[in-house]
């Protein structure tokens, strides 16, 4: 059975920092992109960041520009977010999602293009 499980998720003071992590079984991710998205309570989903299958990567939200940071470790078939300076607007239940494609094929923050998705993981930033 093929799926993606987030951990890493909780509760962090404003500025503290969080490594979320997305570990898929059944699924190499090697041949994936892997996106992560979050929803905040009475918000539509939005996508954060990206990574496809050569290791790129691109921020989506402009709020998270420099402050997250998405990797993959396909030894581990595992990707990271990494999110540094938390503020309260990123509290929201994030997401990862994978995708097999083409080696060339750079990721998107477009969540339909993206078929195997996790269950979410908490994060909430509070004082």
């Amino acid at each position: 059975q093929s799926q993606l499980v987030e951990s890493g998720g909780g509760l962090v003071q404003p500025g503290g920092s969080l490594r979320l992590s997305c570990a898929a079984s059944g699924l190499d991710l090697e041949y994936y992109i892997v996106g992560w998205f979050r929803q905040a309570p009475g918000k539509e989903r939005e996508g954060v960041s990206c990574i496809n299958r050569r290791g790129g990567s691109t921020n989506n939200a402009d709020s998270v520009k420099g402050r997250f940071t998405i990797s993959r470790d396909n030894a581990k078939n595992t990707v990271y977010l990494q999110m540094n300076g938390l503020e309260p607007e990123d509290t929201a239940v994030y997401f990862c999602a994978a995708e097999p494609v083409a080696p060339s094929y750079e990721c998107r923050h477009a969540d339909y293009e993206y078929n195997y998705w996790g269950q979410g993981t908490q994060v909430t930033v509070s004082s």
